[in-house]
């Protein structure tokens, strides 16, 4: 009985503690909101934009992880296209004398960074000036950086210019150590998504299709570098194979690598003096979101209000973002269902008079993309067109989804194609049995009953039936594309086999119709529906609950409160901090895959 009551006792009180604490950080939180800001801030005359090339950029607003938020110290990814916006808008305002690229790390792929380039060159047209810093320049955010007019490194910086890899790992050693088989069907020689699991290094086709890609992005970014700096593609290859980054700021100075070697607070006192800032006063920077939210004419700021009472008379285009893996169902990326929905909702609203789908993927759940590709038939079926964007992939299954636009525009650097199926199964059986001990015994009314398993190797007519699932799912892919590209399938077949290619290249072979970033579909869209520009609206809409709001405006405050809630939610938890942000961490990367994919490998670009 003694036990019994003892057990409450301890449960009630841990309750107590639990509650008291998710308290104490929404009041925390709650009088951060107080004490902040209320509403957004003016921009004042001799503002400066302040392009901020640290953390990670997402194509748009994406529903916030509100323990993330907390615990990563307000750390929330930036948004593209509200920088993209903000440069535009900038151009063009009176209160914003220069942009300002702090340059400190940043995380996103190389067609996006192409589009902050082209944004930046169209900005310097309005005759202001671009100014770029950094202690350490990324190879990243010295291809942005290169658009600046002057170009300032830290007298003890450096900068990491290298070329382009492609880091690929395999796991076949592991997996054969632990006793795992990994079953494959797959069409197309180039598919290489399923080699690190059965091979120990890339086939002959992968190299080569690799090698191909990574060369012409190269020589893009490379020309680019060139002409922003004014020296020769020669020269920036020649910094690429000179190991740069352990070069002295002399010789950096001397190849035109940068203008000048200033300490920060010199390179801050010299933005003073230009926009007549007092010294010690602090500079007027701007944020690209602060400006978005401050600025009447923004078309992200005013969306919403835009829907409800400016759109309804003559209507408006979507902007429909489909970034991520391509997955049946989850919570995560482009999930199949919650996107078709989204397109048929679209599609029968009849103030929606196009549609511009920017596709950032690189694939994943066949089934899911064939779904997307019906739901798009069906908003064009409706006389509406339809056009997409590509960003930094829009492969395989992301290809499948975009092939049926009517227009379909990419970068040079954006990866797309892939165009093959391939279906993978583990068999766990050694790993059970030679390592673990367990025995599984098989009692069913036929052959196929426990079909598909992963403690028993698939017989020879299991394999060859998912060979001919896998096969006739190519064969739609491949009609899909002949179908809505307009070629014969035996020319499509000639151009797939799961391989990738670069956004040039893609031109060239009838894969994409235009060079261009998500503005100019934006624009030619504008221009087919006779419409101006900023008669757009993004989708999918993200809407906050006010708790939510709270939380993560008060994580993106003061450093002293951001503390606060990072030590507060372990304790709540029962984890230490480096723990939860451990496993918070490993949650994030992890990835399911379904047994049949249109997905082209994971590779990561140095």
């Amino acid at each position: 009985m003694f036990k019994k009551i003892l057990t409450v006792f301890i449960g009630s009180m841990a309750a107590i503690w639990i509650s008291a604490g998710v308290m104490l950080v929404l009041f925390i939180m709650f009088i951060g909101v107080i004490m902040g800001d209320a509403g957004p801030k003016p921009v004042h005359k001799h503002s400066i934009l302040h392009l901020d090339l640290s953390g990670t950029y997402n194509e748009y607003r994406q529903k916030p992880d509100i323990q993330d938020a907390i615990m990563n110290d307000g750390d929330q990814p930036k948004e593209l296209d509200k920088v993209l916006e903000a440069i535009g808008l900038a151009a063009d305002d009176p209160h914003i004398d220069c942009i300002f690229i702090d340059c400190a790390g940043s995380q996103m792929g190389y067609a996006s960074r192409q589009e902050l380039v082209e944004a930046l060159a169209d900005f310097k047209k309005s005759g202001k000036k671009i100014y770029a810093y950094g202690d350490n320049y990324t190879q990243g955010d010295y291809y942005v950086a290169s658009a600046a007019d002057r170009l300032v490194v830290n007298p003890v910086g450096m900068v990491d210019i290298h070329g382009i890899a492609s880091n690929i790992p395999f796991f076949k050693t592991l997996l054969d150590r632990l006793g795992v088989t990994v079953q494959v069907m797959k069409v197309g020689r180039f598919k290489s998504a399923v080699e690190p699991f059965i091979a120990t290094e890339p086939s002959e086709a992968s190299r080569l299709q690799t090698r191909v890609y990574i060369d012409a992005i190269w020589n893009n970014i490379s020309a680019t570098i060139a002409a922003n700096r004014g020296v020769k593609p020669d020269d920036v290859s020649m910094w690429a194979d000179s190991l740069l980054m352990t070069a002295d700021v002399q010789t950096l100075l001397d190849n035109k690598v940068v203008d000048e070697a200033k300490y920060r607070r010199q390179f801050e006192d010299e933005l003073r003096a230009l926009t007549e800032v007092d010294p010690g006063d602090d500079l007027r920077l701007v944020s690209a979101s602060e400006y978005i939210d401050s600025d009447p004419h923004s078309r992200i700021a005013a969306v919403k209000r835009k829907i409800k009472e400016e759109f309804t008379n003559e209507g408006y285009f979507a902007v429909l973002y489909a970034v991520g893996d391509i997955v049946d169902q989850g919570n995560e990326g482009i999930v199949g269902g919650e996107m078709v929905s989204e397109i048929t909702r679209l599609a029968d609203d009849n103030d929606v008079k196009g549609l511009v789908m920017r596709v950032n993927s690189g694939g994943g759940s066949a089934f899911a993309s064939e779904q997307i590709w019906e739901a798009l038939q069906y908003f064009k079926s409706k006389g509406k067109p339809f056009y997409v964007s590509m960003g930094d992939y829009a492969a395989s299954g992301g290809y499948y989804i975009s092939c049926g636009a009517d227009r379909i525009y990419c970068d040079e650097n954006t990866l797309t194609g892939s165009i093959g199926i391939f279906g993978m199964i583990p068999c766990v059986q050694g790993l059970l049995t030679g390592h673990i001990g367990i025995d599984i015994a098989d009692i069913s009314t036929g052959p196929n009953a426990n079909f598909p398993s992963i403690t028993k190797p698939m017989t020879d007519e299991q394999k060859q039936a998912m060979q001919r699932y896998v096969e006739r799912g190519y064969d739609l892919f491949t009609s899909r594309v002949a179908e809505c590209r307009g070629m014969p399938q035996d020319s499509v077949f000639a151009i797939a086999e799961g391989r990738v290619w670069d956004g040039a290249t893609a031109l060239r072979i009838g894969l994409v119709d235009k060079m261009g970033g998500i503005d100019m579909a934006i624009a030619d869209m504008a221009k087919t529906l006779k419409m101006s520009a900023d008669n757009y609206a993004s989708f999918p809409q993200i809407e906050l609950s006010p708790l939510e709001e709270i939380i993560m405006s008060a994580s993106q405050s003061s450093p002293e409160m951001q503390q606060a809630m990072s030590a507060a939610v372990p304790r709540i938890e029962g984890l230490d901090e480096t723990t939860a942000r451990k496993a918070l961490r490993t949650i994030k990367q992890m990835r399911d895959m379904g047994a049949v994919q249109a997905r082209m490998e994971t590779i990561t670009l140095y």
